[in-house]
């Protein structure tokens, strides 16, 4: 009774991984390319936007995971050659 939690709402994850992204772009785009939206055409256009802002996000956050792994394997690497 002293909560202030409510169960109705689920919680967001911490950090979307890439493919998590791009299916949140797939079903924004899906979304504005229903039939429900199309007497909606601002709203059309903003979910195309957030499709491709967040299409964006995961290619970059790909990258940085790649890149990271790079930087991981070169660090071990070093130390393995006594260099670090």
């Amino acid at each position: 009774m002293g909560t202030n939690e409510t169960t109705n709402t689920t919680r967001a994850p911490q950090q979307m991984r890439p493919a998590e992204l791009s299916a949140l772009a797939d079903r924004l785009r899906n979304r504005a390319d229903s039939v429900l939206l199309r007497d909606q055409p601002e709203m059309q256009r903003d979910l195309h936007a957030a499709a491709v802002v967040i299409e964006q996000l995961a290619n970059l956050t790909a990258e940085v995971l790649a890149s990271a792994a790079v930087i991981d394997g070169l660090t071990r690497l070093l130390e393995l050659a006594g260099g670090a």
